[in-house]
Parts: structure tokens; C-alpha cells; sequence
């Protein structure tokens, strides 16, 4: 893990209990997801409110600002630190820390700031810049190939996956899996959020701090493929995007010009290719292969 950045740990419950009344009349205790806003500070500039289940905050704001382009290293950053008692979030960058200049005292900067679209995520994500412009700047490897025994093996552990949805529903869940050697299918990181764009940049985030590369990797997500999930699995250098869900026409058009591998619809032995037919192996190509 990447120890350069002072951070937090300041993980809380991602359940609370309550009491609620069932079909006979009964008062039950019940688990359900908890949420909560977290204002972003950046060289002390607040950007946004976040509602999160808290369960790795550092990780997330990583994630946000590194899928904004707001940051273009982890080693932009010096420091992350989580203050529930306030509900803030306070980053340090590198440059304000070795110089006292503030990292938006450029003109670059501003002009994404000032470019702020709300998405159509749960919990209302936010995307600043003009992310679809750069687009043709990204080029994804074309070195590995997805088979559909592999699919089946994600799909599978994803379902078998201790996860706070089946404790108390409410939650969006975003996996990270390998797609090389022999552990292909493996859940390498989960995350669950109150939003599926929390839990996509939440992962984001932990492969910076630990370094992981994605061109060799499958990312999952409970939620819906949208222009917003493609564009960040894109930038994460991930070339295997799968979802339960199903996906919105802006969605599939940006993963057909950027050659992502789009599946959706997985539910069981069922499931839809979209896009990117040319990296997926089927079982019955690779009898005759």
C-alpha cells in the first residue's frame, strides 16, 4: 500500500438498528444502510457534499477527485483526514503542503470546476470538467480476453460475496475481479455504497493506495451502466465492464468507441454481450479453438 498519504482511518458502521412493526403486528429490530453526508474540502475549498455509508471515506474522496481528473497522481496528495463530528473531509494536496500554493490557483482548474453536471447516479453524482472531450485520450489494453467460463466464476462469487445488502438492502456494490493467472474470477476489492458512483470511485481509490493496474481486470457493479460508469472504468484502465443491470443508450455508445468488453443483464447462466465481442470467448468457440 501506498504509505506517502497521511490519512484517516476513520471507518464507522455501515448499519444501524432500528425497531419496525412486520405483517403480524410484531415490533422487530431490523438493520438498515446507513447514510451520510461528507463535505469535501480541497486546500480549503469546499466542492461538494457526498452521502456515504462511511465505510472507507479516505478511499472514496481518492477515488472522486482521481475519476474528475481533478488530481493526476496519487502523489498529488498529502493528506486525507475524515472528521465525522463535522461530516467533512479535508485533502491536502502535495503542492499546497511544499509550496502554500493552493492546488485550484490555476486557470485549469477553474475551468473544470465551472463545467458541473449532476449525473443520473443514485444519491446525485457529480462530474466536473469536460470529461467526454477527452475521450480519444484514452486508449484501453488490448492484451487479454474474457471467457464466459470466467464471466460465470464472477458472477458467481459476486452472489456468494458477504455484503451489506443482503443485511439490510438500500446499497449499490462495485467488485473489482481478476481477469489473469490462475485466480481469474477472484474478488480482489468490494465495495458497497449508498450510490454505485460512491462504490466505483471508492475502488478507484483503493487501486491507487495499492498500486494495482487495470488492464488485467473485470470490474462489476450492481447498478446501471450508464455514460458516468463507463467513463470511470475507462479511466481506471479496466477493459471488462459487467453489470445485473441493464445499460442506457449513452453508455453503449461511448463503450463501443472506446472498445470496452459491456455485459450486462447477469443474472444465473444468463446474461447480454453489448459490446466488445471481439475480447469475449464463449464456451463453445473455445471447444474449437
Amino acid at each position: 500500500m501506498n504509505h506517502r498519504i497521511e490519512l484517516t482511518q476513520a471507518s464507522i458502521p455501515s448499519t444501524v438498528q432500528i425497531s419496525a412493526i412486520n405483517e403480524n403486528g410484531e415490533t422487530v429490530p431490523v438493520d438498515i444502510s446507513g447514510e451520510h453526508p461528507l463535505t469535501l474540502y480541497v486546500d480549503k475549498r469546499e466542492l461538494l457534499t457526498l452521502m456515504t455509508l462511511g465505510a472507507q471515506p479516505e478511499a472514496l474522496v481518492l477515488g472522486w477527485l482521481r475519476n474528475q481528473r481533478l488530481v493526476n497522481s496519487v502523489d498529488d496528495i498529502a493528506a486525507i483526514q475524515v472528521d465525522w463530528e463535522t461530516h467533512s473531509v479535508a485533502v491536502t494536496s502535495r503542492q499546497l503542503k511544499d509550496t502554500g500554493v493552493p492546488l485550484w490557483d490555476n486557470p485549469a482548474h477553474e475551468r473544470k470546476l465551472e463545467k458541473k453536471t449532476t449525473t443520473s447516479g443514485c444519491g446525485q453524482g457529480t462530474v466536473f470538467g469536460d470529461l467526454m472531450a477527452d475521450l480519444d485520450n484514452i486508449q484501453l489494453s488490448q492484451a487479454h480476453q474474457l471467457s464466459q467460463e470466467v464471466l460465470y466464476t464472477v458472477m458467481d462469487r459476486v452472489r456468494k460475496h458477504e455484503s451489506i445488502y443482503k443485511q439490510a438492502g438500500a446499497v449499490h456494490g462495485c467488485a473489482l475481479c481478476s481477469n489473469a493467472g490462475d485466480n481469474r474470477g477472484d474478488i480482489l476489492l468490494f465495495v458497497e455504497d449508498v450510490g454505485r458512483h460512491n462504490a466505483v470511485d471508492a475502488i478507484a481509490g483503493l487501486m491507487w493506495l495499492h498500486g494495482m493496474q487495470g488492464d488485467d481486470k473485470i470490474f462489476y457493479t450492481t447498478g446501471r451502466l450508464t455514460s458516468e460508469m463507463v467513463i470511470k472504468c475507462a479511466q481506471m484502465g479496466i477493459p471488462f465492464l459487467v453489470s445485473r443491470s441493464g445499460l442506457t443508450q449513452m453508455g453503449h455508445e461511448i463503450a463501443t468507441k472506446l472498445g470496452i468488453t459491456m455485459i450486462g443483464r447477469c443474472q444465473g447462466k444468463h446474461y447480454l454481450l453489448y459490446t466488445g465481442a471481439n475480447r469475449f470467448i464463449t464456451l463453445q468457440s473455445s471447444q474449437f479453438a
